[in-house]
């Protein structure tokens, strides 16, 4: 599953407003199979920021420098 970088939240955001505009011309020609498509889309890309967010959340964990260990005969 992909990862949406914390960055992308405003794009996301455009995402689901151009959504919106696109729903509701489809409403005004009467679309009927677009506005089925589009009603499932917000969805997706609501769940898509909720991950980025939670993301953007999140501090780097620290692993510490790898190290060898000696050999054992």
């Amino acid at each position: 599953m992909l990862q949406v970088n914390p960055k992308m939240l405003p794009r996301l955001a455009e995402i689901e407003k151009d959504l919106i505009l696109r729903r509701k011309r489809a409403e005004e020609e009467q679309w009927l199979g677009e506005i089925e498509g589009i009603d499932m889309t917000p969805t997706f890309v609501r769940t898509k920021q909720a991950d980025a967010a939670r993301l953007a959340q999140r501090s780097p964990v620290a692993l510490g420098m790898p190290t060898t260990r000696p050999r054992s005969e």
